[in-house]
């Protein structure tokens, strides 16, 4: 497994050249539902970032004992174990959030970004490495997130994070923190990383 990355490439990676959302197109349902405010995208990042360290680490631990043929079965019900766990702590602790999340924090279940590590990453090295790219991505992700949210509560509502932001006499996009919004923002700043990344990407062949 030398050819592997080291648990500090795949923290970096993680965080912008892998990033979850911006360059690995996964985990876009969540990404595009909870985003219209950045205390629930910071939220839900935190679930998934749990969920998907816990099930990093469980899985490099027992690595040796999967069987191809079960090996996403494995995966689906590590999961599911931290997402309860997650799930019952925010009905607990923070109901109203729990409330508003809704259905998105069950859904973690099968979230493409945390069985796409444990299959690319964690189930192919030491539980170190698996812990760090778990921390990587989960950053990347919250990033991604957070980016996304703060745009459109900012645009939506002209505050953020309950602090008004923008001008009294701002017109508040309600677009913004409605579907379209999520759609429009999302697209917007694609599009913007796709643009650097060609940009940087030219200059280093030039």
């Amino acid at each position: 497994m030398a050819d592997l990355p080291t648990a500090t490439e795949r923290f970096i990676n993680g965080i912008l050249p892998e990033n979850p959302v911006y360059r690995q197109l996964l985990g876009l349902c969540p990404t595009l539902a909870v985003t219209n405010s950045l205390k629930a995208a910071i939220t839900m990042a935190g679930a998934v970032g749990f969920v998907l360290l816990c099930a990093n680490v469980i899985t490099s631990l027992i690595r040796n004992l999967l069987k191809p043929h079960l090996r996403i079965v494995v995966f689906t019900l590590t999961i599911a174990t931290f997402v309860t766990i997650a799930d019952r702590f925010l009905a607990a602790y923070l109901y109203q959030m729990s409330k508003t999340l809704g259905p998105y924090i069950p859904l973690i279940i099968v979230n493409c970004i945390i069985i796409c590590r444990c299959e690319v990453c964690a189930s192919k090295q030491s539980p170190l490495v698996a812990a760090t790219d778990a921390v990587g991505q989960s950053l990347g992700f919250g990033i991604a997130l957070s980016s996304i949210a703060a745009i459109r509560e900012i645009l939506g509502t002209g505050a953020l994070l309950g602090l008004r932001i923008m001008p009294a006499s701002w017109p508040d996009w309600v677009i913004m923190v409605l579907p379209p919004g999520a759609f429009l923002t999302f697209g917007l700043l694609l599009g913007t990383v796709n643009w650097i990344t060609a940009r940087r990407g030219g200059k280093k062949t030039a």
